[in-house]
């Protein structure tokens, strides 16, 4: 009986180390219009715990459903990375597109077959739009008063700065919760007022309005800054790149440009051109909580990124959403280092050389949902270095060379999912250095494993034939896709499921962004999977694949008319679908 009783008790602890022990659930770093939740656990060896999400504003009696929480396996870098980094045994995940300031219920449940069953109900607030204070007292300041001004502000005052020349500015003063300390331009830029650069390092309850500066915006260590209708025009321009970054910070509705030009010279992060502008990012923060939405930028290396390796501090719960986003000669987006409930939502991508970066996630999960890319030139999602985690969602990709390429060898990602995207490559490949746009399938990832998770996805070719590969599975055909791949459900698209869009071969030079809004009727309509809390509202019988939902209004990208922020959007886009 000896070795039937050690069988038994072998058996019990494996079951107790499948079973999930639940720990605490919170939701660290509201946004203004996302939330984050995060359930630690123990246990669930296997896997295959499930939570449920549900949530309504407080005082409301109807809920609605999230997606479900990613189970994130606790994990760490290791060689990766020249820094490690670690992260815990969890479900994680978001909740998106909430209303401004405003107190929600969130509801978990959680299912384990092996044991474990647990509920929790969460309450949390997603942060106020930054304002003045309203009874705000406003102070007019010119070049030559600023300094003695600024070091003598109070809690809540405004100061209204004159045209003029105001050289390089270190902020010294910080306002309160609530009463922040505005330093206002009275003309839009970029006439006006002008800095050389505007360091905010250290500084807490700041809003910088209508500047223009030819120099950065330096936001390192800053906490609840504001920086919204500026116009910046250098190198490097709104930056936290340091440790610890900055934290809860609000940067919308700004220009940020330089010179990088849009050349085959100048593509990948290896390029052989050595111009004034070959280094330089437009807007590059570390730091959790940070909201980076509705700027234009245009003209550098990397657009706006995050920071890598060691120089990466606590990137959790960033929201960067509604951008536009033109000419990036290595990524447009480099959601790198990611730790947590990064969101690269509805951003408008166009003349860029990769377009959406996750090198790596460090376990997720990392969303990117409804991205519109076009003129893409070596891949619309680079997941590189382990990457794991991400979830990539009716975004709308198109490109010349290979149209959903994810051209990274074994190991380099996991986890992943894919649903509901639209994806046209196609001719016009060519080579860049070391990197190459591919030859033209529909869809080419040399490597998967089946932790990764596509399916109905549209995908096709301009002028090239309907082929590709996925992991070492190859097809010919939308047929073979289906019946040889997980991609069920997938659709064979071309250039015609869109009104009118031109596909671009030759990528140069610069191309304008086109609409892309679906054709009636086309394949595209009706395709897709529903995905509680993203394609909420679908018309039809089921979700148009891509970024635009067909009935739909498109998003508004780039900097919003001035008085225009997320609550009155808020209201226009939930009017019959309210959260």
């Amino acid at each position: 009986m000896r070795p039937l009783l050690c069988g038994l008790a072998l058996a019990v602890r494996l079951s107790a180390q499948d079973a999930t022990i639940a720990g605490a659930a919170t939701s660290p770093y509201p946004t203004v219009t996302n939330l984050s939740v995060e359930w630690r656990i123990e246990g669930d060896a296997n896997g295959n715990g499930h939570v449920a999400v549900q949530y309504r504003r407080a005082g409301e009696t109807a809920w609605s459903e999230g997606l479900p929480l990613r189970r994130i396996r606790a994990g760490n870098s290791g060689k990766r990375s020249p820094t490690t980094f670690y992260w815990d045994n969890r479900h994680s995940g978001s909740i998106f597109d909430l209303r401004p300031d405003s107190e929600y219920e969130i509801r978990l449940i959680l299912t384990d077959p092996d044991g474990g069953a647990a509920e929790r109900t969460l309450r949390a607030r997603t942060r106020a739009v930054p304002r003045p204070a309203s009874d705000a007292r406003t102070i007019p300041v010119n070049p030559r008063t600023f300094r003695a001004i600024e070091a003598a502000a109070q809690p809540g005052d405004i100061l209204l700065l004159s045209p003029g020349f105001y050289q390089n500015a270190v902020l010294t003063r910080d306002g309160a919760p609530g009463r922040p300390i505005v330093i206002r331009g009275d003309t839009m830029p970029p006439i006006g007022t002008t800095f050389d650069s505007i360091l905010v390092r250290n500084r807490k309850h700041l809003i910088l309005e209508k500047l223009a500066v030819d120099g950065p915006i330096d936001l390192a260590e800053a906490e609840d800054v504001a920086v919204r209708y500026c116009r910046v025009n250098a190198r490097f321009g709104i930056i936290a790149n340091r440790k610890p970054g900055a934290r809860n910070c609000y940067i919308a509705d700004n220009i940020v440009a330089s010179t990088m030009p849009w050349i085959a010279e100048a593509m990948g992060s290896e390029s052989i051109y050595r111009g004034p502008a070959s280094v330089g990012e437009g807007i590059q923060m570390t730091g959790p909580g940070n909201v980076i939405c509705h700027n234009r930028v245009k003209g550098y290396r990397d657009c706006i990124s995050t920071m890598e390796d060691a120089e990466a501090f606590e990137q959790v719960s960033i929201d960067i959403y509604n951008n536009d986003i033109e000419v990036g000669d290595d990524d447009a987006i480099e959601a790198d280092f990611c730790m947590g409930n990064c969101r690269i939502l509805r951003n408008r991508i166009t003349n860029c050389f990769m377009g959406l970066s996750s090198q790596p996630s460090l376990g997720g999960p990392a969303y990117f949902i409804r991205n519109v890319m076009y003129n893409i030139i070596e891949a619309p999602f680079k997941l590189e270095r382990g990457s794991g985690g991400n979830l990539f969602l009716h975004n709308t990709v198109v490109k010349v060379g290979d149209g959903l390429r994810i051209p990274h060898g074994p190991g380099e990602y996991s986890d992943t999912v894919l649903r509901n995207n639209l994806v046209i490559g196609g001719a016009g490949a060519g080579r860049y250095g070391r990197y190459t746009s591919g030859t033209g399938r529909a869809f080419y990832t040399p490597e998967t494993d089946a932790s990764n998770d596509f399916d109905y996805d549209g995908v096709g070719t301009f002028g090239t034939p309907f082929a590709g590969s996925l992991g070492k599975i190859l097809f010919s055909g939308i047929e073979e896709l289906r019946r040889l791949t997980t991609e069920k459900h997938a659709v064979r698209v071309d250039i015609g499921v869109f009104d009118g869009a031109e596909f671009p071969n030759p990528p140069f030079p610069e191309r304008r962004p086109p609409e892309l809004r679906l054709r009636r009727g086309s394949a595209a309509v009706d395709a897709g999977v529903r995905l509680p809390n993203v394609n909420d509202g679908f018309r039809g019988v089921a979700p148009d694949l891509g970024a635009h939902e067909r009935e739909r209004p498109l998003p508004h990208y780039g900097p919003r008319p001035e008085g225009t922020d997320e609550g009155t959007i808020w209201e226009v886009q939930h009017r019959d679908t309210r959260k």
